[in-house]
């Protein structure tokens, strides 16, 4: 259920950001996605690690974009 939460927020992210143009929108979807990504890798890792470990990278780019997204926020 964590892994189909956080792709459905992944999916909702790209339309609320630039299709929807609300930063503020995006930078909560992002943030939501971040937290449930890290428990996707917590609840994974009991199952597989592997698959676990293989999602720290997603997760990587997760919390750069999830920077970046928060100073396009400050800035506007």
């Amino acid at each position: 259920m964590l892994f189909v939460t956080q792709l459905a927020l992944n999916a909702s992210w790209s339309y609320v950001f630039f299709g929807a143009h609300n930063i503020t929108g995006g930078l909560g979807v992002i943030i939501a996605l971040t937290f449930t990504l890290a428990a996707t890798i917590v609840a994974s890792s009991y199952v597989d690690v592997a698959s676990a470990v293989l999602l720290v990278p997603y997760l990587a780019w997760i919390v750069f974009a999830t920077a970046l997204n928060a100073r396009i926020w400050m800035l506007n």
